[in-house]
């Protein structure tokens, strides 16, 4: 008998620039489900300048950390829960390289190859570890209990007995 292996979960912010644009946003929509992942939870925010900095805090003092804290309170994102087989990787492996300018080239395909405007524009953002993604997860959805999600949701998730109701995502 082969045993499934475990969802992981991980954390994906669409970006304030593709919030702006209807068609690139439903694309990037369609490449999450179409690569397999699960939307656990999923939230419309407008991140105040106070909290980008604590987001982003690891990147202080950076020659970009301005422009990304900027940029970041500039509008609204869309914040994912997301899960599948290895959904970290898989999620940074769709997104494509952070380095916009070399992603078109190389990652054409990708989400940033495809959306990405700039480094900082560069249309999502994903998680690089279980550990950030917890710590991530915490910060835009206080109240979810990842471990209480293990025991009690995840099960159906990887049976897929859950419902996906697009009309519940933020248009």
């Amino acid at each position: 008998m082969v045993r499934e292996k475990s969802l992981e979960l991980t954390l994906a912010i669409i970006k304030p620039h593709v919030i702006k644009n209807k068609c690139a946003l439903v694309r990037i929509r369609e490449a999450i489900i179409g690569n397999d992942f699960r939307i656990v939870r999923n939230e419309r925010i407008a991140l105040s300048r106070a909290s980008a900095e604590n987001f982003y805090a690891e990147h202080s003092g950076k020659f970009f950390y301005q422009r990304l804290v900027t940029f970041m309170s500039s509008g609204p994102s869309d914040v994912y829960i997301l899960a599948r087989e290895n959904a970290i990787a898989k999620w940074r492996e769709l997104l494509g390289p952070t380095k916009v300018y070399k992603t078109i080239i190389s990652h054409p395909e990708s989400i940033r190859g495809r959306f990405g405007i700039s480094d900082t524009r560069n249309a999502a953002h994903g998680s690089d570890s279980k550990e950030t993604a917890e710590k991530e997860i915490k910060f835009f959805f206080s109240d979810f209990n990842i471990k209480r999600w293990f025991q009690e949701e995840e099960m159906l998730f990887r049976m897929r007995k859950t419902v996906f109701n697009e009309e519940k995502l933020p248009s």
